[in-house]
């Protein structure tokens, strides 16, 4: 498990992440919060290469707004 980035904001029902570095999940990987709690998949890494933004797709369970501001984790 490892640090995926912080939720900046939500787009069109996805949240938008900002990773800290270069390295990034993959499309496809699970993302959790801290409570280990499944929180959604990445969809899509996109933005500069030095610090790429992901598109997280929510589980159905999830409220994304109250992810805004909270850091995620990739499993």
């Amino acid at each position: 498990m490892h640090r995926a980035g912080e939720v900046r904001g939500i787009a069109q029902g996805v949240a938008v992440l900002r990773c800290e570095g270069e390295t990034h999940p993959d499309i496809g990987t699970e993302v959790i919060d801290e409570s280990l709690e499944t929180v959604g998949r990445v969809v899509d890494v996109f933005g500069p290469v030095g610090r790429p933004y992901l598109a997280v797709t929510p589980t159905d369970d999830v409220h994304v707004p109250t992810l805004v501001g909270e850091t995620l984790y990739a499993r």
